[in-house]
């Protein structure tokens, strides 16, 4: 089993789209996501839709829950200066654009979701940490801080994002996998995916990968 498993496309669909076609020419059977899907865009409706199209098993992230739950004139209202306003306007504005009944499934998204793996493992998606998934896993933490936040959770694996930097690490038996971000990496210049190669066989093998965001062939369009 071959998985793509991505984070935090922030509804940059060119910078999905350049994932999803290196992905497509590499090959793949499934497509995980761990959340942070449409905020804060621009083009949040498409991203969705490209999404849906490949079939890709989400979690939710906090800017999802906040997409499906907030109420973004009460944002607007607590906005303490220029650049608060901007970003409650620039909310409403995809709350807008992707509709109620995207909002409804972004409300509905499931935390975590468990999957077994081929070699007898389970695999935990989640945006940020078992214990707590608005609590990242990031790159500078050390053993015993990765430890509190897997907590006594049973999973093999973890694939999670959150943080936007993507790194491996073994903690406890536990195989952490932040995979980056597709729309918000830093320098903005590359989109991160991770590929996960799975069989009893082999185990499990991992390959990140940065894509970089240059003229992409659209895929699903």
């Amino acid at each position: 089993m071959r998985l793509l498993c991505i984070s935090d496309i922030h509804g940059e669909l060119h910078a999905l789209r350049a994932v999803l076609a290196t992905a497509e020419r590499r090959g793949h059977h499934k497509v995980l996501v761990a959340g942070d899907l449409c905020y804060p865009g621009p083009e949040p409706l498409e991203t969705w839709r490209a999404l849906a199209r490949v079939q890709a098993v989400c979690v939710q992230g906090v800017t999802d829950k906040a997409l499906g739950t907030l109420d973004p004139a009460r944002l607007e209202a607590a906005a303490g200066d220029v650049e608060e306003r901007r970003l409650a306007r620039a909310f409403a504005e995809t709350r807008k654009d992707v509709g109620e009944l995207v909002l409804e499934r972004l409300r509905r998204l499931p935390t975590y979701h468990r999957m077994p793996l081929e070699n007898g493992g389970e695999l935990l998606l989640v945006h940020g940490s078992p214990e707590d998934p608005t609590e990242p896993f990031t790159h500078d933490m050390d053993d015993e801080e990765i430890a509190a936040l897997i907590g006594d959770d049973p999973a093999d694996v973890i694939v999670c994002g959150m943080s936007h930097i993507p790194f491996v690490r073994e903690v406890a038996s536990t195989l952490v996998i932040n995979v980056g971000s597709v729309g918000a990496a830093p320098g903005g210049e590359v989109a991160h995916a991770t590929f996960l190669d799975i069989s009893t066989e082999h185990g499990i093998q991992i390959e990140q990968i940065e894509v970089p965001l240059g003229d992409v062939e659209a895929v699903g369009t």
